[in-house]
């Protein structure tokens, strides 16, 4: 996050004075640390996080973006993925591909003028 931010205004500031003013906040960072970062290649997690985001979106999109993280968890393993649900829920989240929820239908419109089951028992007593 950091690395970005100085990515997106190091043309107009340059390296060292956003790290200087960064130094002063709750979030520092040296300048070897960004040019560490920016020749370092990417990790085995981010690398499989970006393989399975794309299994994630391709099973979600393909049962019409119903499937929460226990169902898309379910088909990955079925494919011969091994996963846990837990990656797989913050990859969900991540890509932001959280399940529609239905509308909830009601068979018939709820009496009125009736008490709960629970009121009818303590009112007998």
């Amino acid at each position: 996050m950091k690395v970005a931010y100085i990515d997106q205004y190091k043309e107009t500031f340059g390296v060292q004075p956003i790290c200087d003013v960064l130094a002063e906040t709750d979030a520092p960072i040296a300048p070897s640390t960004y040019y560490a970062s920016r020749t370092r290649p990417p990790s085995a997690r981010s690398l499989r996080d970006e393989e399975l985001t794309w299994e994630i979106r391709r099973i979600h999109e393909a049962n019409y973006g119903v499937y929460g993280a226990r169902k898309v968890h379910a088909a990955l393993v079925r494919e011969g993925f091994e996963v846990a649900r837990c990656t797989v829920e913050r990859l969900m989240r991540a890509a932001g591909r959280a399940p529609r929820v239905a509308q909830r239908v009601l068979s018939r419109p709820p009496r009125s003028g009736t008490t709960s089951g629970r009121a009818r028992r303590s009112a007998a007593h």
